[in-house]
Order: C-alpha cells, then structure tokens, then sequence
C-alpha cells in the first residue's frame, strides 16, 4: 500500500468527520427549537463543541492532507478541481472560523442572557442559519470537484 492510498484514505475520513458533523447541525437546531432555554443552549453549546473539536479541525486537516497528495502524487495545484477546492476551501474557512464562530457564540450569550423571543435571538439565529446555508452550499461544491475532478475544455 503506498503512502498516497494512505493520505487518500485520511482525506476521505476527515472529510465524512467534517462534512458529517456540519450536516447534522440543522437537524439539531429543527429538533431543539420549541425546546425549553436550557435544552436550546445545551444543544447549541453542543454544537459549538463539535464544530470547534471536531468538523473545524478536520477542514484544517483536509488542507494537509490534500497538498500532501498533491506533494507525492501526480498532481498540480494548478489543476481545475484542485484550484478551486483550495479557492472555495479558503473561503469555507474563513466564513467557518471568522463569522459563524463568533454568530454561533453570540447567539447562544443571547438565547442564555435575552431568551429565544429576543431581537437579538432571533438576528443572530437567522444570520447563523444563513451562512451554515451558504457554507453547506459551498462544501457541496467542493466534494463535486473532489468527487468528478472535472476539467476546463
């Protein structure tokens, strides 16, 4: 078995742990919604935990050992699939780590200091949901090009 086979096969689990655990915070958030504060906020600190222990380490590691395949394998960065995972890549982790982050921690101090019912709830709420919409939107994407690797022409 070659060392490529092996950082192929790390890639693949980092990438069903990441996109795994994303997948279900909407489940979590449907289910909890008519739930009592404290149900909410232990869901939503839940989720906060998988995302900054588990799926946030595994998009960093997906990074690793991708350019890692790239590295022993015959591969280009400049290759279509592989430059524009890396681009939406890049962007998935930015809107991960600098804007839902800090929303998922804003909405739960709201939730445990104003109450679901708050202006400031409900703001951080829809704009949280929006963006892991559009992150969702984005990882798709990059399993696409992972998946088929199309190419240009």
């Amino acid at each position: 078995m070659s060392l490529f086979v092996i950082v192929k096969f790390l890639h693949v689990l980092l990438a069903i742990i990441a996109v795994g655990f994303n997948a279900t915070y909407g489940v979590w958030l449907a289910r909890v919604a008519k739930e009592p504060v404290p149900t909410q906020s232990f869901v939503l600190r839940g989720i906060k935990r998988l995302d900054d222990w588990f799926a946030n380490p595994a998009y960093v590691l997906l990074a690793v050992t991708g350019l890692v395949m790239v590295f022993i394998g015959d591969l280009r960065l400049n290759t279509f699939w592989i430059a524009g995972g890396l681009v939406l890549w890049a962007i998935a982790v930015a809107l991960g780590f600098f804007v839902y982050t800090p929303m998922l921690r804003n909405q739960i101090h709201a939730l445990e200091t104003a109450g679901p019912r708050s202006e400031d709830y409900a703001r951080y709420a829809a704009n949280a949901r929006f963006v892991g919409i559009v992150l969702a939107m984005i990882v798709v994407v990059i399993v696409f090009l992972m998946v088929t690797k199309p190419t240009l022409g």
